[in-house]
């Protein structure tokens, strides 16, 4: 027997594909809706020209405009578009977690990770079986750093931060004494993902140094 081309394998018995559809749109809309509270996430970084906290949202979509204004930085063969997605993604499971500041003690960082696994399960869950395997996977493919794709999403994620600090005459870095030494730890990530944003953050190292708004050690 020839199977019914205008039925989908996941379709239960009875269900019309109207049915499926409206299935599947009303759990996309829920998954927009629930992305939509990142909004509400306030980073560690403040942001000087505003005064005040950015927010995760706000970070994610900086980010997608880094990847756009700088792809020519990243490693040959990269695939900017699944660079913008894994950007615009990699935070939603804040939502659940919270942010964490990037030089938190190895402890909060376990807690975190484990906390930011949960947050995923259930977000992507949200959405239909196929898309939420699918950003899932993008999720975990930026956490891994397992591609060039992911590696340049990475280092963007690290040097964004760094910026806003500069412009902030030292941000968090001074309001936690944080030292040289550490952001450079940090700036390694940044030149994984590409040799040329790994001097511009090494630069910023320097300069910012120099201009005494991080500490030297």
């Amino acid at each position: 027997m020839t199977a019914d081309p205008s039925i989908r394998a996941d379709q239960p018995e009875g269900w019309s594909n109207e049915i499926m559809d409206a299935q599947r749109l009303d759990r996309q809309m829920r998954f927009v809706a629930e992305a939509g509270r990142l909004r509400g996430v306030l980073r560690q970084t403040r942001l000087a020209e505003l005064g005040r906290a950015e927010n995760s949202a706000e970070h994610s979509w900086h980010l997608a405009m880094m990847a756009i204004a700088l792809a020519e930085h990243a490693p040959a063969g990269t695939d900017i578009a699944r660079v913008i997605a894994m950007v615009l993604l990699h935070d939603l499971v804040e939502i659940d977690a919270g942010d964490l500041f990037a030089y938190a003690d190895p402890e909060q960082q376990r807690q975190q990770e484990a906390a930011e696994r949960a947050g995923a399960d259930r977000i992507f869950a949200i959405l239909p079986a196929d898309q939420a395997v699918a950003l899932r996977a993008l999720w975990d493919e930026f956490n891994e750093r397992t591609s060039a794709d992911a590696r340049f999403a990475r280092a963007l994620d690290r040097l964004q931060p760094m910026l806003e600090n500069v412009a902030a005459g030292g941000g968090t870095w001074q309001r936690h004494g944080i030292t040289a030494d550490q952001v450079l730890a940090k700036v390694e990530l940044v030149e994984d993902g590409s040799a040329a944003l790994g001097e511009l953050a090494r630069g910023l190292v320097a300069d910012a140094v120099a201009t005494g708004i991080l500490r030297a050690r």
